[in-house]
């Protein structure tokens, strides 16, 4: 479950019509620009990756399949696709955008075609300076294997190709209050990130991990503090946060009793987060959380993980107590 998809004003979207989308699609061609009754009209000018995305009259980009969240699908083509990152918010932010189809940077056919790989291509675009925007270019032509020996590799022809390029999904958090699993110590002193979890029969688990790299010794003090988040990272109303998981299921690794740590440097510590994605009729709408602030202490920095709450109509997000964890035991991190 990724924490990969926000306080940001959303980019309007709007529906385009079939004839303009599959302009969109056909490939090399001319640049399109709305025209007055909202179709795209030639301009005449090549465009680098094939026809720029359409937008409505006033810049706005649409579909939603093709725009969300600060960023967009610029143009496409048969052979590669571009994109941007805009970020609208009034401090630094860290973005991941996934977009539909394997990565052809990992060796497999794109979009569906011939050997193409199940799963999703994400590109991560850190440190975004307040109205600043970054572009990136995504290649589709993926080299094939060799026959026999001395013969040049070829690339998947583009009609065994889909090319149909979609924004899946765009989280992001504040850089101050980045994941971090490795590189340079924050100035905090302390690692804090969400594992990819586990689900089964609509039960939800995920780990959060902590890691003391400071000079200091940290003591935590039973249970972190969490604050689920919606999509504009505002606190979730209708979310009761428990202590523990015993309400919600045991044997989840979210019931051990309360207990003070003292983390010295290096040492480690975890918690869990545990909830089910119940929907009963005529109790509400269901909950969605994309993300959780967490503060490991209640003077310790926040940080903001993704752990993708789908809370159904239950209310409930159960938290752990925290646990030493052995640094040999430390799962893949996730944003």
């Amino acid at each position: 479950m990724r924490q990969s998809s926000t306080p940001r004003r959303p980019l309007t979207v709007r529906h385009i019509s079939f004839a303009a989308a599959a302009l969109l699609l056909a490939g090399c061609g001319t640049a399109t620009t709305a025209g007055s009754g909202g179709e795209p009209e030639a301009s005449g000018s090549p465009a680098p990756c094939g026809t720029p995305a359409p937008t409505a009259p006033g810049g706005v980009p649409q579909p939603t399949k093709l725009a969300q969240g600060g960023a967009r699908i610029t143009a496409a083509g048969p052979t590669c696709f571009e994109y941007e990152v805009t970020n609208p918010n009034s401090e630094p932010y860290d973005f991941t955008v996934v977009f539909n189809g394997p990565d052809p940077g990992q060796g497999a056919a794109v979009f569906g075609g011939p050997g193409g790989r199940v799963g999703n291509l994400t590109r991560t675009v850190t440190g975004l300076a307040p109205g600043a925007t970054e572009k990136g270019r995504i290649d589709l032509t993926t080299p094939g294997r060799t026959p026999r020996t001395g013969q040049p590799p070829t690339l998947t022809p583009p009609e065994a190709r889909v090319p149909k390029p979609e924004l899946l999904k765009v989280r992001s958090v504040p850089t101050a209050e980045a994941p971090n699993a490795g590189g340079p110590c924050p100035a905090s002193g302390l690692r804090l990130y969400a594992d990819e979890g586990d689900a089964a029969m609509g039960l939800r688990v995920v780990g959060l991990h902590l890691r003391n790299c400071g000079t200091a010794t940290v003591t935590l003090d039973g249970y972190p503090q969490v604050q689920p988040l919606d999509l504009d990272h505002k606190p979730l109303d209708g979310v009761r946060v428990l202590r523990g998981g015993a309400e919600i299921a045991t044997g989840t690794g979210a019931d051990d009793p309360p207990r003070r740590i003292d983390l010295r440097p290096g040492e480690g510590a975890r918690t869990t987060l545990v909830w089910r994605n119940t929907t009963e009729a005529g109790a509400g709408e269901p909950l969605n959380a994309p993300y959780v602030r967490v503060r490991a202490t209640p003077d310790a920095a926040p940080v903001m993980v993704t752990p993708e709450l789908d809370l159904g109509t239950t209310g409930r997000l159960g938290a752990g107590a925290w646990v030493r964890e052995d640094s040999n035991d430390k799962p893949s991190p996730a944003m």
